[in-house]
């Protein structure tokens, strides 16, 4: 059973979705979604999976350290107040930052999967939405002016799926998207330039755990390549899988996704 739980970690009001295992998970989301974004595959594994602070129903204060670095201290706490010695991780998009935790304390972590997750290389190009929310004044335009209706439109080229992603997730995500999300959003982006996301990922080969690199094959933010670069990366087993008919949530158009890291995460 799926439980929600609320508590202050590291300062902050955190919310996040739990459901007990024998083998801990720590599940991170990216933008724009919450903990919420992970909620069948905590049906099938168990685990934890918080809502950042900035995103969903977790606190969101302006003096927040925005940045992967800011993150990766957030997920320290929040695993030292869960109690948890070693788990499995799984990051999808700016879930990311989980790995820049990861590499400070490999021998935390079990079996790792990562999921059409940000390139931690610095010849990673960013897609048309990044560059605006990386630029100044264009960022914060395009986010006041945004829509459900606009939102709706662009995520059309989310998924392989012919129209927008279904209207539960667009209904989810917007209601999180308030104007502290936004900010989050913008500071997050504009945090980590070329020069930042190499290094960022300079200790990946300290990661010896097995590990899944999926990829929609239709991903239009994040090209299926770097699953195997990822997957070079790491220093331990490493497999990589480009998922065709999936795009940027591959588990949106093939839900077998979920069901291909529940078996892994099980397997001794």
């Amino acid at each position: 059973m799926i439980e929600a739980h609320t508590a202050t970690v590291a300062g902050l009001r955190v919310h996040w979705h739990e459901a007990k295992t024998t083998r801990p998970v720590l599940y991170v989301h990216g933008v724009p979604t919450g903990g919420w974004d992970w909620l069948p595959f905590l049906e099938r594994t168990g685990g934890a999976a918080p809502d950042l602070p900035g995103f969903a129903r977790s606190e969101k204060p302006a003096g927040f350290d925005y940045s992967m670095d800011g993150y990766a201290d957030f997920l320290e706490a929040f695993v030292e107040h869960l109690g948890w010695e070693r788990h499995a991780l799984v990051v999808h998009d700016w879930g990311t930052v989980g790995l820049v935790y990861a590499q400070r304390r490999p021998e935390r972590i079990e079996r790792l999967v990562m999921i059409d997750n940000l390139p931690l290389f610095s010849d990673h190009r960013w897609h048309w939405i990044a560059r605006i929310w990386r630029t100044p004044l264009l960022g914060e335009l395009f986010n006041r002016t945004s829509s459900r209706w606009g939102y709706r439109q662009i995520s059309r080229q989310a998924n392989a799926t012919p129209g927008p992603l279904p209207d539960w997730f667009i209904d989810r995500a917007w209601a999180d998207l308030d104007a502290d999300t936004n900010r989050a959003i913008l500071a997050l982006y504009r945090s980590a330039p070329p020069d930042v996301l190499g290094p960022a990922g300079a200790r990946l080969g300290e990661l010896r755990c097995p590990a899944l690199v999926l990829w929609g094959a239709q991903d239009p933010y994040l090209p299926p390549e770097f699953a195997r670069r990822y997957a070079g990366a790491l220093g331990g087993p490493a497999e990589a899988e480009v998922v065709d008919g999936a795009g940027h949530w591959p588990w949106l158009d093939r839900p077998e996704v979920i069901d291909r890291v529940a078996a892994f995460l099980s397997a001794e």
